[in-house]
């Protein structure tokens, strides 16, 4: 593993001991957990958006969704959070 300096402000500092604290866990992982997070975030948003400016550039070409797999495919993600909706409100009760 590779060691990395990272001064900090004071109120970031404390906030950070106050979670490793609160965590049980030594400051260093939990600043390592948030920093593996925040690297997991940025990558997925670069993935999405790679992703979106593709589908811009050939929506209505060939190479674009057929109508009826996309229909199925909305279908399917509609039904989804139905049920995801039902098992929330199951679970409140």
């Amino acid at each position: 593993m590779r060691r990395l300096d990272i001064p900090l402000p004071l109120d970031v500092y404390q906030r950070l001991r106050k979670e490793a604290r609160a965590a049980r866990q030594p400051a260093t992982v939990v600043a390592r957990h948030a920093i593996e997070a925040w690297l997991r975030q940025r990558r997925r948003a670069a993935v999405h958006k790679a992703i979106s400016a593709y589908a811009n550039v050939m929506a209505g070409t060939g190479a674009d969704l057929d109508p009826a797999l996309e229909a199925a495919s909305l279908e399917h993600l509609a039904e989804e959070e139905r049920r995801a909706q039902r098992r929330r409100r199951n679970r409140s009760r």
